[in-house]
């Protein structure tokens, strides 16, 4: 008699857990680059499980700053978190912040020429010089060069940046960074810069329609946001000297060495990657988590949630137009999962 309350005691206690944690709401914010596929892992998830996941596409800057004030469970950037803002982070709420990829993608370069049927060409140094200002007609000979055959339009260009603090423009910066000395020098790279010239859209959607709306206009933005919008993006030359379209086949080219040279806190950098079929502005995108949390439902929610999205979530990237994390990724993201706490015990 004793065994069987004890085992209807279990599963009751089981089954309360269970409808406890169905009924809990997480909350996060922050990049816009992976909320195509966000939004319907969090919809999915919440058929499954009943747990609410209430995200905010409000761009990496301003999911960091929500993180590091602590009125948000998770945060999402692609671009990692700097030291300062780890620390920053640390001291403010007692704890670490871990940083888990969960899929990668392409930043592409879209434009709006209905003149031009052919899909343009460009190197990093020119584009670099776009972006600077220093190039301001479509008929430029550098760009002329680049695309032998092509009409070009004598039309001016109309640069569309990120208005707000952005993963985005971190990728995307980075990458000129490294391929163009001046842009290096004058503007540098990070959520936020100070852009020569150009107008700001907010979000990966406000460039996209900012591109879509604005005939001559160049902009960058994730790749989901270009095909849903109809937008041609360009091919561009990598490391190797190839020209490459962004797809998840030459993104995951771009991440073939992440594994083997990932640093411990997983804040890894893959723009401008060898290999002869490597898309040179490829990315992480990462959540942003607390490793010590307060709340043991919202920690076992969450926690169940990373692990759903790394067993199942990555089925759905490519149709989405990411890249999936490769298996050994995953693996160093499960060890990641594995050491967050609640009040420093560990989740079973």
């Amino acid at each position: 008699m004793k065994i069987k309350l004890f085992l209807f005691a279990a599963a009751f206690f089981a089954l309360l857990s269970t409808l406890t944690i169905a009924q809990v709401q997480l909350t996060g914010a922050g990049a816009t680059f992976p909320y195509v596929i966000y939004s319907q892992w969090f919809d999915l998830y919440h058929q499954k499980t009943g747990v609410q996941i209430n995200y905010q596409s409000i761009g990496s800057g301003a999911g960091i700053r929500q993180v590091i004030e602590g009125t948000v469970d998770f945060g999402a950037s692609d671009g990692p978190m700097s030291d300062k803002q780890l620390k920053q982070a640390k001291e403010k709420r007692g704890t670490e912040i871990l940083h888990i990829p969960t899929v990668m993608g392409a930043v592409v370069v879209s434009y709006n020429l209905p003149s031009v049927k052919e899909i343009l060409k460009l190197d990093g140094k020119t584009l670099g010089d776009i972006f600077l200002g220093k190039i301001y007609m479509w008929n430029d000979k550098r760009i002329q060069e680049l695309n032998p055959g092509v009409k070009l339009p004598d039309r001016a260009i109309l640069v569309a940046h990120r208005s707000d603090g952005s993963g985005t423009s971190f990728i995307f910066t980075n990458y000129l960074s490294k391929v163009n000395d001046e842009w290096a020098k004058k503007v540098g790279f990070g959520t936020s810069v100070s852009w020569p010239v150009g107008l700001g859209g907010k979000g990966n959607e406000g460039v996209s329609g900012l591109v879509k709306q604005t005939g001559g206009a160049i902009g960058y933005v994730e790749l989901a946001y270009a095909v849903q919008n109809k937008l041609p993006y360009l091919l561009l030359k990598n490391k190797d000297g190839n020209f490459v379209k962004a797809d998840f086949n030459t993104v995951s080219a771009a991440a073939e060495g992440a594994s083997k040279n990932m640093p411990d806190d997983l804040r890894a950098i893959l723009t401008n990657a060898g290999g002869k079929n490597s898309y040179p502005i490829s990315g992480f995108t990462w959540l942003l988590i607390y490793k010590d949390m307060k709340d043991k439902v919202k920690a076992k929610a969450l926690v169940n949630f990373l692990r759903w999205a790394l067993e199942k979530g990555e089925a759905y990237a490519k149709d989405l137009y990411y890249a999936p994390l490769p298996k050994s990724v995953v693996k160093l993201c499960e060890k990641k999962i594995d050491s967050i706490t609640v009040n420093g015990q560990r989740i079973n």
